[in-house]
């Protein structure tokens, strides 16, 4: 609801100059996805992804494994082989939690290798649009995928394929993975922090780019 208001109050603000301007939409989703360099690339960065997890999972289970251990047999142990077994067992849950920041935290691997492999496309992109922009002199272009509410969008109004075209690439179809790319659906990790897809994995808003 907050978003539609939003919106209705931008219509409003700029109905006095619609005369004057121009507008257009994009749908970024469709236009990546139809660039088969973005799919090889997220398939890398998914295959990246898919090794972090399984290192981090490998160093949990080890120390579930040391934690298992000790509470088996520390009514056994005399008090100070106890308190080393515990500054082990701290010292290793810290190794799994630097190495969970290291590939998954904020300016973590994850956001270098995404900003490596898929921010070059998504720059061509946004170049692209700017350039349909300034030729047929939009004044405003906006991306139907981003998280703003579009109540609706004329067709003839959408310049995605003409992006595609100035880029090379054919409208209507979509990237196929490389060939012996591995398609099956990657696990969840059991810890939040830990998600590489919860951060906008979608490119930025043409505003933003750059920043």
């Amino acid at each position: 609801m907050r978003n539609k208001i939003l919106l209705l109050l931008l219509l409003l603000a700029t109905a006095p100059m619609a005369s004057a301007q121009k507008y257009a939409c994009v749908n970024t989703d469709y236009i990546l996805k139809s660039i088969p360099e973005y799919a090889n690339a997220q398939k890398r960065l998914d295959k990246y992804v898919a090794d972090w997890q399984k290192e981090l999972e490998d160093k949990q289970a080890e120390l579930d494994a040391l934690r298992s251990e000790y509470e088996h047999e520390s009514y056994l142990l005399p008090d100070n082989l106890k308190r080393r077994r515990q500054e082990e067992l701290k010292e290793k849950e810290q190794e799994v939690k630097a190495l969970q920041r290291q590939r998954f935290g904020v300016d973590g691997d994850l956001d270098k290798k995404r900003a490596e492999l898929l921010k070059p496309v998504q720059d061509r992109v946004y170049s692209t649009i700017e350039r349909v922009a300034h030729e047929k002199n939009y004044a405003f272009v906006f991306d139907k995928a981003s998280s703003a509410t579009v109540l609706f969008s004329n067709k003839k109004y959408d310049i995605s394929d003409e992006v595609l075209e100035l880029m090379g690439y054919k409208p209507g179809t979509t990237a196929e993975p490389p060939k012996g790319a591995d398609t099956k659906p990657q696990k969840k990790p059991s810890n939040p922090e830990m998600n590489p897809r919860d951060k906008n994995n979608m490119p930025l808003p043409l505003g933003d780019k750059g920043r």
